[in-house]
């Protein structure tokens, strides 16, 4: 009996020891991630109030700086250069009144808000009127990918401007602020680009393109969602470092204020929440009729899709077909719509369908492989020519050799030849013409030779019996000097 005792002490004990270890490893854990996350020791709340209301004001330098960064970005968006976008984010001084707002209601300083929110509505129009002046004057032979970008805004341009919010405010709480991440944020919240592209909008709208003002207003929600994000941003973490709310001297002036930011606060971010669901929703939408595309309709070998263009306001997806839907496929799609939990967000959607019939399609079809067959064909005559024409080219090549040789062969006769008979003339003074010749000779008639003559025409005044021997003398000698067996002496009257 007390051995169980004893047993059951020592489990209890072991159970015990291991709660207490197991306790000490969560406040270790605890403890660490407190030490690696937590930065409210590490903030300046009277530096950054200050830096933030230092970049608030809005005259002077600042405005040129402004007025320049819309230039370089209106140029970057002109030339479709994302470098140059860059580097007028990073210069553009907009980022310092939203980020006014933001503190004025965590603070509840109602004259900073007054200040940053005439100063950034300046800023808009001074923004708008430089870019719209430039685009005006310098228009677009067509719309660049970097203009495009910024006049749809989606769930992620939500996502960075509120996270890239939170990083600039993280950072501008610190004790020595990090001035590469204000740069990061800058780039990554792109407040300069929206408002050149809503300047483009107008000035293209104005030139007489009604898409122009689409692109504008597209632009201008991109600019808004950024603004309002950010601002969000600040005051949510300046609300988390607990700053001192701003102090005033009349208690019921303190109070009145403070209902006036509470509700502008909320007035302003009933639309942000707004703004995101609704982004939100887009998001999944677009994913789930790209997914519907991709899966339900290009997987059918018998439909050959052209183009697809979804319309979420319309809650359209056209579909352009190069052949004929049959009925029977338009329903099977539509019922794939409406009853696969796969597209709960699109459901309601409607397909306009479009498609040639079957006969025109069957006409481009046998078209299509008569050209086809006849190219197949052409390209073997082709072929056969081109072997012609090198047989041709290496036949041509060697008689050109063959003429080149003779004509080598016979110019070296001709000079030859040429010495010979001026060394005759010196040698034989009584010759007075003289000439040479390969004849054709059969005495068989079977047989043909050819024989090297040389003709001769002596002075007539000189008689046989000196002829004779001269002649016999002249042929010795020249088939020496011609190098000849043989050589007949024809003498020319």
């Amino acid at each position: 009996m007390e051995e169980n005792n004893v047993n059951d002490d020592s489990v209890k004990q072991s159970k015990q020891e291991l709660k207490n270890d197991a306790k000490g490893l969560f406040t270790s854990v605890k403890k660490y991630l407190k030490e690696l996350l937590d930065f409210r020791d590490d903030t300046d709340h009277e530096a950054t109030i200050e830096a933030i209301k230092a970049d608030i004001p809005f005259k002077g330098a600042t405005a040129w700086i402004l007025i320049f960064a819309v230039f370089v970005a209106s140029i970057g968006l002109n030339a479709n250069s994302t470098a140059v976008v860059i580097g007028a984010m990073l210069i553009s001084p907009l980022m310092g009144p939203i980020l006014g707002i933001g503190s004025a209601f965590a603070i509840n300083d109602i004259e900073v808000f007054k200040k940053s929110a005439i100063n950034l509505a300046t800023m808009i129009v001074l923004s708008l009127l430089a870019s719209f002046v430039f685009f005006y004057f310098f228009p677009l032979s067509e719309d660049t990918s970097e203009l495009l970008g910024r006049t749809k805004p989606d769930i992620r341009d939500v996502l960075i401007a509120f996270f890239g919010g939170l990083a600039l405010m993280v950072a501008r709480t610190k004790k020595g602020t990090v001035a590469s991440v204000i740069f990061g944020v800058a780039i990554a919240t792109a407040l300069m680009p929206p408002l050149c592209t809503a300047g483009y909008g107008l000035a293209k709208g104005f030139s007489g393109d009604s898409i122009g003002f689409t692109y504008a207003l597209g632009a201008m929600y991109l600019f808004t969602i950024n603004t309002i994000f950010i601002a969000l941003a600040t005051f949510l973490v300046l609300k988390l470092l607990s700053f001192p709310m701003h102090k005033y001297a009349n208690a019921a002036k303190r109070k009145r204020y403070a209902t006036i930011a509470t509700v502008v606060g909320i007035a302003v971010m009933i639309p942000a929440f707004y703004t995101f669901i609704t982004a939100l929703d887009e998001s999944r939408m677009t994913s789930e009729l790209k997914k519907f595309v991709n899966t339900e309709i290009k997987t059918i070998t018998q439909l050959q899709l052209i183009e697809h263009e979804p319309s979420i306001s319309d809650k359209t997806l056209k579909l352009n077909f190069f052949n004929e839907v049959p009925e029977s496929t338009v329903n099977a799609l539509y019922n794939q719509l409406r009853n696969n939990d796969q597209y709960k967000n699109i459901k309601d959607f409607k397909l306009d369908i479009k498609g040639s019939d079957t006969k025109s399609f069957d006409l481009i079809t046998t078209a299509y492989n008569e050209k086809r067959q006849e190219l197949t064909e052409s390209k073997n005559i082709i072929a056969g020519l081109q072997k012609q024409i090198e047989d041709l080219q290496g036949t041509i090549s060697e008689l050109n050799t063959r003429i080149e040789q003779d004509a080598n062969n016979s110019n070296q006769k001709v000079i030859a030849f040429s010495r010979i008979s001026k060394d005759a003339k010196i040698r034989y003074n009584e010759i007075e013409e003289i000439g040479f010749a390969n004849v054709l000779s059969s005495k068989d008639f079977i047989k043909i030779d050819t024989i090297p003559q040389v003709i001769i025409k002596w002075n007539i005044s000189l008689p046989d019996s000196i002829i004779s021997p001269k002649e016999r003398e002249l042929r010795t000698w020249l088939q020496t000097e011609m190098n000849l067996d043989t050589l007949f002496i024809k003498r020319n009257k």
